[in-house]
């Protein structure tokens, strides 16, 4: 019996995708379908030995799916796909674990749309598309929210109007949760800890950065709500506001909701508050340059950052570690140095070799002996998609 599994990230321009041994966690082929719905489309393989592009001609996801299959097919690997797994962003409170996709689950799916307009629609799209593509073989939805579901009312709900929750879904759910399953696992690990009797706190930065409290393996509080965009400073996202904000700026820039949406999810973030760049490898070496305005970026994202790890240490009772995660976490020994030595009252002590070490795929510890842990975990989502597609296929046999 085959065990390797397609793993399905659909964006509105873009489909990532990877096929992976879940028995020997082997990736034989990666890519990245970019550009779609533009004259420039193209698609890029990575297998081993190998690499190939190709325009789509087409530029839809539809042709990039077939462009896969063909792939597959020219590597002699197309019969060893057992299922695809697809990762879908919100699955509001419906779903709590990832599970097999029929019509009633993407219905579901649709209705999550009005909570992820961004996200869930393009997630569809790849499901429809896979479906139309290898329709004999199983697929499965795995949800960005579905971890954060353990969290307690306390910690989930808005101090809104009942009512906004009852009949709108009005609460916060979180996202990141693949990651978090995967690095939480990792972690206890590497400290040789059941994962049920610890207490993290994980950062998952990148473009989009949230932060965790995790117990015991269960996800107990988080910095993103009902949208990816409160919580952490992120590159172009501003995270945490006033929410009498909206007013003041419609009233101030003739704007409507949207468009007051439009300038906190794309023009804020370390973009808005820099007016240089959303990259946060861009802002550092301008901010070592002596930049002062990537300095006072920079400072704010760890600032802000240290201040919500503190926060969430509330939801655990005690810290085992900090887990740091995502690009600019596995990378930015300049914002780790930085975050660390604002929570040396929790406890935490940075080894600066060590943190310099850690970066281009290094993970380990960056903290001293006798300090609380701070590690730097790769995560894998891509393989935490694949493992419960698997394993969800093998329930059903």
């Amino acid at each position: 019996m085959s065990s390797s599994i397609l793993v399905i990230n659909c964006g509105s321009s873009s489909l990532k995708f990877a096929l992976i041994d879940t028995v020997t966690q082997h990736t034989s082929l990666t890519g990245l379908a970019e550009k779609l719905g533009l004259a420039d489309a193209q698609i890029t393989f990575k297998y081993q030995g190998g690499k190939a592009v190709q325009t789509l001609a087409a530029g839809t996801h539809a042709a990039a799916m077939h462009a896969i299959l063909g792939q597959l097919q020219e590597l002699g690997l197309f019969d060893s796909v057992r299922a695809i797994g697809h990762r879908v962003v919100h699955g509001g409170e419906r779903f709590k674990a990832s599970t097999r996709i029929d019509d009633e689950v993407i219905a579901a799916i649709e209705d999550c749309a009005r909570l992820a307009p961004l996200h869930n629609p393009a997630n569809l799209l790849g499901i429809h598309t896979a479906l139309e593509s290898f329709p004999g073989l199983p697929q499965v939805a795995v949800f960005d929210t579905a971890f954060h579901q353990s969290m307690p009312e306390r910690a989930y709900l808005y101090a809104v109007p009942m009512a906004l929750y009852r009949e709108h879904g009005v609460r916060r759910y979180g996202f990141h949760g693949t990651s978090y399953r995967f690095v939480s696992g990792e972690a206890a690990r590497m400290l040789g800890k059941p994962l049920e009797d610890t207490a993290f706190v994980c950062a998952h930065l990148g473009n989009g950065a949230s932060a965790a409290a995790i117990l015991g393996g269960q996800g107990m509080d988080t910095t993103m709500g009902l949208t990816p965009l409160e919580g952490l400073v992120m590159g172009t996202r501003s995270g945490d506001i006033d929410p009498g904000l909206f007013g003041y700026l419609a009233g101030a820039l003739k704007l409507d909701v949207n468009g007051v949406t439009e300038l906190l999810n794309k023009q804020s973030g370390l973009l808005g508050l820099s007016e240089l760049s959303s990259d946060c490898r861009e802002l550092e070496d301008a901010a070592q340059a002596g930049n002062p305005s990537a300095i006072l970026a920079l400072e704010v994202f760890s600032y802000r950052l240290a201040k919500q790890i503190a926060a969430l240490t509330v939801a655990l009772g005690r810290l085992d570690a900090v887990l740091f995660t995502g690009g600019i976490g596995e990378n930015s020994s300049y914002l780790r140095e930085r975050v660390i030595k604002l929570l040396g009252f929790l406890g935490l002590q940075l080894d600066a070799d060590a943190n310099q070490r850690c970066i281009r795929g290094q993970a380990g510890c960056i903290t001293t002996d006798g300090s609380v842990p701070a590690l730097v975990i790769n995560t894998n989502e891509e393989l935490m998609i694949a493992l419960d597609t698997a394993a969800l296929v093998e329930q059903a046999r």
